[in-house]
């Protein structure tokens, strides 16, 4: 699929807001290429299970959706139930992966080092997770100690609650904060938080012409291919 400009991509609303002062990560997809590496895992035990669900099925159903909604939605639509037994084996298997093959997203440690606006990182993982994640990426300096998980708040994305913590805990208002979102569930919680959001598909999971309309389908205030797109808005 062709790049297209960030430029074209910015919305009228987007252009008319003024600087954010606070930019919120989602982790997943955003800052952690780590996707693919998730979905692996997840697959690989719903197939233990007896269940099979395609792949692209599997992204559209738990892209961006914490853990306790996973697991709810497979035990309502799949009848698929994973034991305390399961998950914790999924932990360790997920954090090997990470371990020996987790990449940052191209760019972003780059725009880190060069952002003077504060960030935080809100996202559907565990706060363990994320952590390595940022770990072991090299990332987790540039964010410490703002990190956000759906473990502090009643209601996973798309629910606005988590991006409405973060906000408070970073002492910014939601009209002035900008959000960095790889999914449908995260971009619809940004917009019920009253935030402005840019939906980002330079993930390994979100290349896809398919993807890219999934998230242009909300609305968002502009869809970009590359990090490197955000400058504008910054």
């Amino acid at each position: 699929m062709a790049d297209t400009p960030a430029g074209n991509l910015q919305s009228a609303q987007l252009q008319t807001r003024e600087r954010p002062r606070l930019v919120i990560f989602d982790c997943d997809g955003v800052l952690v290429d780590s996707e693919p590496l998730s979905f692996q895992v997840l697959s690989k035990q719903i197939e233990i299970k007896g269940a099979s669900i395609p792949m692209d099925d599997c992204y559209r159903l738990f892209l961006g959706k914490s853990l306790t909604s996973t697991t709810e939605i497979l035990s309502r639509e799949f009848n698929v139930e994973f034991s305390d037994e399961d998950l914790e084996s999924m932990r360790l298997q997920l954090f090997d992966l990470y371990r020996r093959e987790l990449r940052p997203i191209p760019g972003i440690a780059a725009l880190l080092q060069s952002l003077e606006l504060p960030v935080c990182v809100a996202s559907s993982s565990q706060l363990e997770r994320i952590r390595l994640s940022l770990e072991v990426t090299g990332l987790r300096a540039s964010f410490e100690p703002h990190i956000f998980s759906a473990s502090m708040v009643a209601n996973g994305k798309p629910a606005p609650d988590l991006f409405l913590h973060a906000a408070r805990e970073m002492s910014i208002a939601p009209q002035h904060c900008l959000v960095i979102e790889d999914s449908p569930a995260g971009i619809e919680a940004a917009q019920r938080a009253g935030m402005a959001v840019v939906g980002f598909t330079g993930g390994g999971h979100a290349q896809t012409d398919s993807h890219r309309v999934s998230l242009e389908a909300l609305s968002p205030d502009a869809v970009i291919a590359k990090i490197s797109e955000l400058a504008p808005f910054l």
